[in-house]
């Protein structure tokens, strides 16, 4: 058996010198991951130990409390009518998101794959409106929703975010032109037409961008309290981010009560990206940004 030359000299020291680099590369990149991953848990950690803790425990520099008080959890229930407001942000949610992936994909589609005039125009003036910031928009929603009497009912927080984004758009429009124009040149040869051609021939090639769409306009909803703050005032229909900030003004501020409350909150959101990792993941990565 022919043993492998040892590398010596020069050589040897050169590549001794590029081993330590890439070591040394490798520790410098896990050392900012690990820090950056550690100020993104470090607010859900010191949560979830407030909301285990005594009123009094709350300001102590403890990671762990001296006796969890599992009671802070049963007490938000007897505070709020938690389990409603979840239910409503759920159905909230649900109904937006349906609404996003549906018309946004549509929408998408016709900007990516449809030739009218003026198309690039409009597309160009509807992606605009990402510039503008939200504020500026809610006062002229709120008039709108009063002029249809829809001011503290549920078609307030469904119908605004119904029909589309401009961003939910500009990302199905970008992954629509990543698909090879082949699969629509077939499909209009075998006598598809328009609707057909985007229902059930491109539509489930962009599987991997619904998701990610799904993914962030269910959280998007989930998260939201200017506009609920705005529209919404009985608790019957208030959405969980509503309830957390009305608990905070009653009596007086209960730290514990509150962080238990953020922790419920939060609970549904970690479980569904649990649940839709992979595929999140993997949308994110196939989600055709750039374009072509």
């Amino acid at each position: 058996m022919v043993e492998p030359p040892v590398v010596r000299g020069r050589a040897g020291s050169r590549v001794r010198r590029a081993i330590v680099r890439r070591t040394l590369r490798g520790i410098l990149v896990y050392a900012a991951l690990v820090g950056i991953a550690w100020c993104a848990l470090a607010p859900i950690l010191w949560a979830l130990s407030g909301s285990l803790k005594r009123d009094g425990e709350i300001t102590e520099p403890t990671l762990l409390p001296a006796q969890p008080q599992w009671s802070n959890y049963a007490e938000i229930f007897d505070l709020l009518p938690l389990g409603r407001m979840l239910f409503n942000t759920t159905v909230y949610a649900l109904c937006v998101t349906a609404g996003q992936v549906f018309f946004c994909s549509l929408a998408g589609y016709a900007f990516a794959r449809l030739h009218f005039r003026g198309r690039d125009v409009l597309f160009l003036a509807y992606l605009g409106t990402l510039m503008v910031p939200l504020t500026v928009t809610v006062i002229p929603q709120f008039l709108i929703m009063r002029a249809f009497g829809w001011v503290d009912t549920p078609w307030a927080m469904i119908v605004p975010g119904l029909f589309g984004s401009a961003f939910g758009t500009y990302m199905m429009r970008q992954f629509f032109r990543t698909l090879p124009a082949e699969l629509e040149e077939a499909a209009i040869i075998d006598g598809c037409t328009t609707w057909q051609v985007y229902w059930r021939v491109l539509l489930p090639h962009t599987r991997p961008a619904l998701m990610v769409l799904a993914v962030l306009t269910w959280i998007s909803v989930w998260n939201d309290f200017l506009w609920p703050l705005v529209m919404i005032q009985r608790n019957e229909i208030a959405t969980a981010t509503l309830g957390l900030v009305r608990l905070q003004g009653q009596y007086h501020t209960q730290w514990p009560i509150l962080m238990a409350t953020a922790m419920v909150i939060f609970a549904p959101l970690l479980l569904i990206y649990a649940i839709a990792q992979k595929s999140f993941v993997s949308g994110i990565a196939q989600a055709g940004i750039g374009g072509r």
